[in-house]
Protein backbone atom coordinates (compact mmCIF):
# COMPACT_ATOMS: atom_id res chain seq x y z
CA UNK A 1 0.00 0.00 0.00
CA UNK A 2 1.51 3.30 -1.14
CA UNK A 3 1.65 6.47 0.89
CA UNK A 4 -1.00 8.06 -1.34
CA UNK A 5 -3.37 5.16 -0.74
CA UNK A 6 -2.84 5.35 3.01
CA UNK A 7 -3.37 9.12 2.96
CA UNK A 8 -6.71 8.93 1.15
CA UNK A 9 -7.80 5.82 3.05
CA UNK A 10 -7.19 7.54 6.37
CA UNK A 11 -9.46 10.42 5.40
CA UNK A 12 -12.13 8.04 4.15
CA UNK A 13 -12.00 5.83 7.25
CA UNK A 14 -12.17 8.66 9.78
CA UNK A 15 -14.97 10.37 7.90
CA UNK A 16 -16.99 7.18 7.54
CA UNK A 17 -16.75 6.44 11.25
CA UNK A 18 -18.07 9.89 12.19
CA UNK A 19 -20.86 9.89 9.57
CA UNK A 20 -21.96 6.37 10.51
CA UNK A 21 -22.04 7.25 14.20
CA UNK A 22 -24.02 10.42 13.54
CA UNK A 23 -26.59 8.66 11.36
CA UNK A 24 -26.85 5.78 13.83
CA UNK A 25 -27.56 8.17 16.70
CA UNK A 26 -30.24 9.97 14.71
CA UNK A 27 -31.94 6.72 13.72
CA UNK A 28 -31.64 5.35 17.25
CA UNK A 29 -33.29 8.44 18.72
CA UNK A 30 -36.15 8.41 16.22
CA UNK A 31 -36.80 4.68 16.56
CA UNK A 32 -36.50 4.63 20.35
CA UNK A 33 -39.51 6.96 20.61
CA UNK A 34 -41.64 4.01 19.47
CA UNK A 35 -40.93 2.23 22.73
CA UNK A 36 -41.78 5.04 25.14
CA UNK A 37 -45.24 3.45 25.35
CA UNK A 38 -43.68 0.31 26.84
CA UNK A 39 -42.10 2.37 29.62
CA UNK A 40 -45.39 4.07 30.42
CA UNK A 41 -47.74 1.07 30.21
CA UNK A 42 -45.42 -1.80 31.08
CA UNK A 43 -42.93 -0.12 33.37
CA UNK A 44 -39.84 -1.64 31.75
CA UNK A 45 -36.48 -0.69 33.21
CA UNK A 46 -33.93 1.55 31.51
CA UNK A 47 -31.61 -1.41 30.92
CA UNK A 48 -34.38 -3.34 29.17
CA UNK A 49 -35.23 -0.29 27.09
CA UNK A 50 -31.59 0.11 26.01
CA UNK A 51 -31.31 -3.60 25.26
CA UNK A 52 -34.48 -3.47 23.17
CA UNK A 53 -33.36 -0.47 21.13
CA UNK A 54 -29.76 -1.62 20.69
CA UNK A 55 -31.02 -4.81 19.07
CA UNK A 56 -32.16 -2.60 16.19
CA UNK A 57 -28.65 -1.28 15.49
CA UNK A 58 -27.55 -4.07 13.09
CA UNK A 59 -30.63 -3.36 11.00
CA UNK A 60 -29.69 0.33 10.95
CA UNK A 61 -26.08 -0.35 10.03
CA UNK A 62 -26.89 -2.35 6.91
CA UNK A 63 -28.72 0.74 5.60
CA UNK A 64 -26.31 3.35 6.97
CA UNK A 65 -23.00 1.90 5.77
CA UNK A 66 -23.55 2.23 1.99
CA UNK A 67 -24.88 5.77 2.36
CA UNK A 68 -22.04 6.76 4.69
CA UNK A 69 -19.39 5.41 2.35
CA UNK A 70 -21.00 7.16 -0.61
CA UNK A 71 -21.21 10.52 1.20
CA UNK A 72 -17.65 10.32 2.54
CA UNK A 73 -16.25 9.35 -0.86
CA UNK A 74 -17.96 12.34 -2.47
CA UNK A 75 -16.71 14.70 0.23
CA UNK A 76 -13.14 13.38 0.25
CA UNK A 77 -12.53 13.39 -3.49
CA UNK A 78 -14.27 16.73 -3.91
CA UNK A 79 -11.97 18.16 -1.23
CA UNK A 80 -8.91 16.63 -2.91
CA UNK A 81 -10.04 18.15 -6.18
CA UNK A 82 -10.73 21.59 -4.65
CA UNK A 83 -7.29 21.62 -3.01
CA UNK A 84 -5.71 20.70 -6.39
CA UNK A 85 -4.27 17.54 -4.88
CA UNK A 86 -5.83 15.37 -7.58
CA UNK A 87 -4.31 17.64 -10.26
CA UNK A 88 -0.86 17.21 -8.72
CA UNK A 89 -1.26 13.45 -8.38
CA UNK A 90 -2.42 13.08 -11.98
CA UNK A 91 0.47 15.27 -13.16
CA UNK A 92 2.79 12.88 -11.31
CA UNK A 93 1.37 10.00 -13.35
CA UNK A 94 -1.09 8.55 -10.82
CA UNK A 95 -3.92 6.80 -12.68
CA UNK A 96 -7.62 6.83 -11.85
CA UNK A 97 -7.35 3.22 -10.66
CA UNK A 98 -4.63 4.18 -8.18
CA UNK A 99 -6.73 7.09 -6.95
CA UNK A 100 -9.78 4.84 -6.62
CA UNK A 101 -7.92 2.08 -4.78
CA UNK A 102 -8.48 3.45 -1.21
CA UNK A 103 -12.23 3.70 -1.72
CA UNK A 104 -12.40 0.27 -3.36
CA UNK A 105 -10.50 -1.24 -0.43
CA UNK A 106 -12.84 0.36 2.10
CA UNK A 107 -15.84 -0.64 0.01
CA UNK A 108 -14.63 -4.25 -0.02
CA UNK A 109 -14.35 -4.26 3.78
CA UNK A 110 -17.76 -2.62 4.12
CA UNK A 111 -19.29 -5.18 1.75
CA UNK A 112 -17.87 -8.01 3.85
CA UNK A 113 -19.30 -6.40 6.99
CA UNK A 114 -22.64 -6.01 5.22
CA UNK A 115 -22.67 -9.70 4.27
CA UNK A 116 -21.96 -10.70 7.87
CA UNK A 117 -24.75 -8.44 9.07
CA UNK A 118 -27.28 -9.65 6.48
CA UNK A 119 -26.51 -13.36 6.67
CA UNK A 120 -26.07 -13.92 10.40
CA UNK A 121 -26.21 -10.93 12.73
CA UNK A 122 -29.45 -9.23 11.61
CA UNK A 123 -31.63 -12.40 11.61
CA UNK A 124 -30.45 -13.23 15.14
CA UNK A 125 -30.91 -9.67 16.43
CA UNK A 126 -34.37 -9.31 14.86
CA UNK A 127 -35.44 -12.62 16.39
CA UNK A 128 -34.20 -11.67 19.86
CA UNK A 129 -35.77 -8.20 19.53
CA UNK A 130 -39.20 -9.52 18.63
CA UNK A 131 -39.09 -12.23 21.27
CA UNK A 132 -38.26 -9.65 23.93
CA UNK A 133 -40.89 -7.23 22.64
CA UNK A 134 -43.51 -9.98 22.55
CA UNK A 135 -42.70 -11.11 26.07
CA UNK A 136 -42.85 -7.51 27.35
CA UNK A 137 -46.19 -6.80 25.70
CA UNK A 138 -47.65 -10.02 27.09
CA UNK A 139 -46.09 -9.77 30.53
CA UNK A 140 -48.82 -9.46 33.16
CA UNK A 141 -46.62 -9.66 36.24
CA UNK A 142 -46.05 -5.91 36.33
CA UNK A 143 -49.14 -4.18 34.99
CA UNK A 144 -49.41 -0.40 35.23
CA UNK A 145 -52.83 1.23 34.93
CA UNK A 146 -52.29 4.70 33.54
CA UNK A 147 -54.78 7.18 34.89
CA UNK A 148 -56.85 9.24 32.48
CA UNK A 149 -56.25 6.76 29.63
CA UNK A 150 -57.82 3.62 28.23
CA UNK A 151 -55.54 0.70 29.14
CA UNK A 152 -55.98 -2.22 26.75
CA UNK A 153 -55.21 -5.84 27.68
CA UNK A 154 -55.27 -8.22 24.76
CA UNK A 155 -58.10 -7.87 22.25
CA UNK A 156 -61.07 -7.94 24.57
CA UNK A 157 -60.48 -5.97 27.77
CA UNK A 158 -60.16 -2.22 28.30
CA UNK A 159 -59.70 -0.54 31.70
CA UNK A 160 -60.10 3.17 32.37
CA UNK A 161 -58.98 4.79 35.62
CA UNK A 162 -60.05 8.35 36.32
CA UNK A 163 -57.51 9.11 39.03
CA UNK A 164 -55.16 7.49 41.51
CA UNK A 165 -55.02 8.46 45.17
CA UNK A 166 -51.70 8.97 47.00
CA UNK A 167 -52.05 5.57 48.69
CA UNK A 168 -52.55 3.78 45.35
CA UNK A 169 -56.34 3.49 45.37
CA UNK A 170 -58.02 3.68 41.96
CA UNK A 171 -60.87 6.17 41.60
CA UNK A 172 -63.52 6.27 38.88
CA UNK A 173 -63.02 2.84 37.29
CA UNK A 174 -64.62 1.76 34.01
CA UNK A 175 -64.03 -1.71 32.54
CA UNK A 176 -65.29 -2.88 29.16
CA UNK A 177 -65.05 -6.65 28.69
CA UNK A 178 -65.84 -8.18 25.30
CA UNK A 179 -63.86 -11.38 25.65
CA UNK A 180 -67.19 -13.14 25.18
CA UNK A 181 -68.50 -11.60 21.91
CA UNK A 182 -72.04 -12.82 22.61
CA UNK A 183 -72.19 -11.13 26.02
CA UNK A 184 -70.10 -7.96 26.27
CA UNK A 185 -70.11 -6.28 29.68
CA UNK A 186 -69.36 -2.83 31.01
CA UNK A 187 -68.52 -2.35 34.68
CA UNK A 188 -68.26 0.90 36.61
CA UNK A 189 -67.12 1.45 40.17
CA UNK A 190 -66.45 4.36 42.47
CA UNK A 191 -63.09 3.06 43.61
CA UNK A 192 -60.90 -0.01 43.60
CA UNK A 193 -57.36 -1.30 43.51
CA UNK A 194 -54.94 -3.33 41.42
CA UNK A 195 -54.04 -6.51 43.29
CA UNK A 196 -51.60 -9.27 42.41
CA UNK A 197 -52.40 -12.91 43.07
CA UNK A 198 -50.67 -16.18 42.29
CA UNK A 199 -52.75 -16.53 39.12
CA UNK A 200 -51.99 -13.00 37.96
CA UNK A 201 -53.13 -9.39 38.42
CA UNK A 202 -56.76 -8.49 39.06
CA UNK A 203 -58.73 -5.26 39.28
CA UNK A 204 -60.78 -5.10 42.48
CA UNK A 205 -63.80 -2.79 42.15
CA UNK A 206 -65.90 -1.53 45.07
CA UNK A 207 -69.41 -0.08 45.02
CA UNK A 208 -70.34 -0.28 41.37
CA UNK A 209 -72.52 -1.95 38.78
CA UNK A 210 -72.19 -4.34 35.85
CA UNK A 211 -74.18 -3.80 32.66
CA UNK A 212 -74.56 -6.39 29.91
CA UNK A 213 -76.58 -6.59 26.71
CA UNK A 214 -76.64 -10.21 25.45
CA UNK A 215 -76.66 -10.41 21.68
CA UNK A 216 -80.09 -10.91 20.16
CA UNK A 217 -82.06 -10.15 23.33
CA UNK A 218 -82.24 -6.37 23.23
CA UNK A 219 -82.61 -6.32 27.01
CA UNK A 220 -80.14 -4.52 29.25
CA UNK A 221 -79.14 -6.39 32.39
CA UNK A 222 -77.82 -4.38 35.34
CA UNK A 223 -76.19 -5.88 38.42
CA UNK A 224 -75.18 -3.72 41.40
CA UNK A 225 -72.32 -5.01 43.52
CA UNK A 226 -70.38 -4.10 46.63
CA UNK A 227 -67.18 -5.69 45.31
CA UNK A 228 -66.19 -7.28 42.04
CA UNK A 229 -62.91 -8.51 40.52
CA UNK A 230 -61.78 -8.68 36.90
CA UNK A 231 -59.02 -11.10 35.97
CA UNK A 232 -56.41 -9.50 33.70
CA UNK A 233 -54.40 -12.66 33.22
CA UNK A 234 -56.95 -14.23 30.87
CA UNK A 235 -57.11 -11.14 28.66
CA UNK A 236 -53.65 -11.28 27.13
CA UNK A 237 -54.07 -14.45 25.11
CA UNK A 238 -50.46 -15.36 25.64
CA UNK A 239 -50.87 -18.98 24.71
CA UNK A 240 -49.53 -20.34 21.45
CA UNK A 241 -46.30 -19.86 19.57
CA UNK A 242 -45.28 -16.50 18.20
CA UNK A 243 -45.22 -16.30 14.41
CA UNK A 244 -41.74 -15.72 12.98
CA UNK A 245 -41.54 -13.86 9.69
CA UNK A 246 -38.85 -14.12 7.02
CA UNK A 247 -36.52 -11.51 8.56
CA UNK A 248 -36.12 -13.62 11.71
CA UNK A 249 -35.33 -16.89 9.97
CA UNK A 250 -31.80 -18.12 9.41
CA UNK A 251 -30.31 -18.91 6.01
CA UNK A 252 -30.83 -22.63 6.58
CA UNK A 253 -34.52 -22.07 7.36
CA UNK A 254 -35.04 -19.88 4.30
CA UNK A 255 -33.39 -22.49 2.09
CA UNK A 256 -35.60 -25.32 3.34
CA UNK A 257 -38.90 -23.48 3.78
CA UNK A 258 -41.80 -24.79 1.70
CA UNK A 259 -44.92 -23.15 0.33
CA UNK A 260 -47.33 -25.42 2.17
CA UNK A 261 -45.87 -24.33 5.51
CA UNK A 262 -46.14 -20.56 5.01
CA UNK A 263 -48.64 -20.00 2.24
CA UNK A 264 -47.95 -18.56 -1.19
CA UNK A 265 -47.39 -14.89 -0.30
CA UNK A 266 -45.21 -15.56 2.76
CA UNK A 267 -43.25 -18.16 0.81
CA UNK A 268 -42.42 -15.58 -1.88
CA UNK A 269 -41.38 -13.06 0.79
CA UNK A 270 -39.11 -15.67 2.37
CA UNK A 271 -37.39 -16.45 -0.94
CA UNK A 272 -36.95 -12.77 -1.78
CA UNK A 273 -35.53 -12.19 1.71
CA UNK A 274 -33.03 -15.01 1.14
CA UNK A 275 -31.69 -13.51 -2.10
CA UNK A 276 -31.73 -9.95 -0.78
CA UNK A 277 -29.41 -11.01 2.01
CA UNK A 278 -26.84 -12.03 -0.59
CA UNK A 279 -27.37 -9.18 -3.06
CA UNK A 280 -28.01 -6.06 -0.96
CA UNK A 281 -24.54 -5.85 0.71
CA UNK A 282 -23.00 -5.27 -2.73
CA UNK A 283 -24.63 -1.85 -2.83
CA UNK A 284 -21.79 -0.81 -0.50
CA UNK A 285 -19.46 -1.35 -3.43
CA UNK A 286 -21.94 -0.05 -6.00
CA UNK A 287 -22.56 3.29 -4.28
CA UNK A 288 -18.83 3.82 -3.74
CA UNK A 289 -18.10 3.10 -7.41
CA UNK A 290 -20.81 5.57 -8.46
CA UNK A 291 -19.10 8.31 -6.42
CA UNK A 292 -15.71 7.45 -7.88
CA UNK A 293 -16.97 7.33 -11.46
CA UNK A 294 -18.63 10.73 -11.21
CA UNK A 295 -15.76 12.58 -9.53
CA UNK A 296 -12.73 10.84 -11.06
CA UNK A 297 -14.28 10.42 -14.49
CA UNK A 298 -15.44 14.02 -14.84
CA UNK A 299 -11.98 15.54 -14.95
CA UNK A 300 -10.89 18.79 -13.34
CA UNK A 301 -13.12 21.84 -13.52
CA UNK A 302 -11.99 24.99 -11.77
CA UNK A 303 -15.63 26.07 -11.40
CA UNK A 304 -16.21 23.17 -9.03
CA UNK A 305 -17.63 19.67 -9.06
CA UNK A 306 -21.26 20.50 -8.28
CA UNK A 307 -22.65 18.91 -11.50
CA UNK A 308 -20.66 15.74 -10.86
CA UNK A 309 -21.84 15.56 -7.24
CA UNK A 310 -25.48 16.08 -8.22
CA UNK A 311 -25.11 13.42 -10.91
CA UNK A 312 -23.68 10.99 -8.35
CA UNK A 313 -26.52 11.66 -5.90
CA UNK A 314 -29.10 11.19 -8.65
CA UNK A 315 -27.53 7.92 -9.78
CA UNK A 316 -27.38 6.64 -6.20
CA UNK A 317 -31.05 7.43 -5.65
CA UNK A 318 -31.91 5.78 -8.97
CA UNK A 319 -29.96 2.65 -7.99
CA UNK A 320 -31.77 2.49 -4.64
CA UNK A 321 -35.14 3.01 -6.33
CA UNK A 322 -34.31 0.26 -8.82
CA UNK A 323 -33.45 -2.09 -5.96
CA UNK A 324 -36.78 -1.42 -4.25
CA UNK A 325 -38.70 -1.82 -7.49
CA UNK A 326 -37.01 -5.10 -8.34
CA UNK A 327 -37.69 -6.40 -4.81
CA UNK A 328 -41.40 -5.63 -5.25
CA UNK A 329 -41.41 -7.40 -8.61
CA UNK A 330 -39.68 -10.44 -7.14
CA UNK A 331 -42.21 -10.55 -4.31
CA UNK A 332 -45.04 -10.66 -6.83
CA UNK A 333 -43.30 -13.30 -8.97
CA UNK A 334 -40.23 -15.37 -8.12
CA UNK A 335 -39.24 -15.31 -11.79
CA UNK A 336 -37.83 -11.81 -11.20
CA UNK A 337 -35.41 -12.92 -8.46
CA UNK A 338 -32.35 -12.87 -10.80
CA UNK A 339 -33.00 -9.16 -11.28
CA UNK A 340 -31.99 -8.63 -7.64
CA UNK A 341 -28.43 -9.54 -8.57
CA UNK A 342 -28.58 -7.65 -11.88
CA UNK A 343 -29.71 -4.48 -10.08
CA UNK A 344 -26.80 -4.80 -7.63
CA UNK A 345 -24.29 -5.45 -10.44
CA UNK A 346 -25.29 -2.57 -12.74
CA UNK A 347 -23.85 0.26 -10.55
CA UNK A 348 -20.63 -1.68 -10.03
CA UNK A 349 -20.11 -2.59 -13.70
CA UNK A 350 -21.17 0.81 -15.01
CA UNK A 351 -19.08 2.72 -12.50
CA UNK A 352 -15.93 0.68 -13.10
CA UNK A 353 -16.31 1.21 -16.85
CA UNK A 354 -16.53 4.99 -16.42
CA UNK A 355 -13.48 4.98 -14.16
CA UNK A 356 -11.57 3.15 -16.89
CA UNK A 357 -12.97 5.41 -19.64
CA UNK A 358 -13.32 8.89 -18.09
CA UNK A 359 -15.38 11.42 -20.01
CA UNK A 360 -13.55 14.48 -18.69
CA UNK A 361 -10.92 15.85 -21.08
CA UNK A 362 -8.76 18.96 -20.97
CA UNK A 363 -10.49 21.81 -22.76
CA UNK A 364 -8.64 23.80 -25.38
CA UNK A 365 -8.79 27.55 -25.70
CA UNK A 366 -7.00 30.01 -27.93
CA UNK A 367 -4.59 32.42 -26.28
CA UNK A 368 -2.88 34.98 -28.49
CA UNK A 369 -3.35 32.86 -31.58
CA UNK A 370 -2.01 29.71 -29.98
CA UNK A 371 -4.01 26.75 -28.77
CA UNK A 372 -3.55 26.21 -25.09
CA UNK A 373 -4.89 23.81 -22.56
CA UNK A 374 -7.63 24.97 -20.24
CA UNK A 375 -7.61 23.25 -16.86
Amino acid sequence: MTGITRYILRQLGVGMIFVSLALSCVLWLTQSLRFIELIVTKGISASTFLKLTMMLMPTFLVVILPISLFAVALFTYNKLNSDRELVVLRSAGVSNWALAQPTLLLAGVTTAVGLALSLWIIPASVQHFRELQWSIRNDITNVLLQEGAFNKFGDGLTVYVGARSPDGELLGILVHDKRNPDKPMTMMAERGALIFTESGPRVLMVNGNRQSLPRGTGQLSVLHFDSYTVDLATATGKGGDRYRDARERSIAELLTVNESELGRSEYRRAKVELHQRFSSPFYNLGFAVIALACLLGAGFDRRGQTPAILTAVGLMIAAQAMALGVANLATSSLAFIPLLYVAAAIPIAGGLWFIQHPTGRPRRRRIGGFAGLAG
